[in-house]
């Protein structure tokens, strides 16, 4: 096998864009139903905002089963905010997501679905997405260019070392961020405290 390997993306997932908007009318803001996963939803570092996805009344929801989502499916943004992506854990398994996504389901098991992830997320993948892109209003992806993304597979242990990396990297991220925070409250109080003295 060589070092890396080139597949398109279609050969290694299953890629399947959202339900038409209209099926997804019914979407609120009440705790009870099936969660919905939108663009907005989705941050840029490839989270998914949980507290605020609106949900699909359970009897609405049956009718999209097949749209369901399962732990580390990516859903990936088609539409407007092209390219950013979250990978599904446990907590959203079961959720929807809507027209403007695309879920990306790992039918390989040569790719990690975390490895396929971070693919999708670098800059590189991001430029071509956007080269890639239908014109309009709107720039979008469709299937077929979805399927058509390249993809350079490294071995299943290489795969791993850098999803490791990656992972001990963001931790390290949201250290600092947490950190940053704290010393920006702390400026804050400082601050308030010593003009108040005056």
């Amino acid at each position: 096998m060589d070092y890396e390997d080139r597949y398109t993306l279609g050969e290694l997932a299953e890629i399947t864009p959202g339900p038409s908007g209209s099926l997804l009318d019914k979407l609120g803001e009440k705790l009870d139903g099936v969660p919905v996963v939108t663009p907005s939803d989705i941050t840029t570092s490839g989270e998914v905002t949980v507290r605020k996805l609106r949900r699909l009344p359970h009897d609405e929801a049956v009718r999209l089963d097949r749209f369901g989502l399962q732990q580390n499916d990516i859903v990936l943004v088609r539409q407007g905010s092209l390219g950013r992506s979250a990978l599904i854990g446990e907590q959203l398994t079961g959720a929807l997501y809507n027209s403007s996504c695309a879920r990306v389901r790992s039918q390989d098991r040569r790719v990690l679905p975390e490895y396929l992830h971070i693919y999708l997320s670098s800059p590189g993948m991001q430029e071509e997405m956007i080269r890639r892109a239908l014109p309009g209003t709107v720039q979008s992806l469709n299937t077929k260019i979805l399927n058509s993304l390249p993809v350079i597979l490294p071995p299943r242990e290489r795969q791993h070392d850098l999803v490791a990396v990656i992972a001990d990297i963001d931790e390290l991220v949201l250290t600092h961020r947490e950190t940053a925070d704290r010393l920006d409250i702390l400026k804050r109080t400082l601050l308030g405290d010593f003009l108040n003295e005056g």
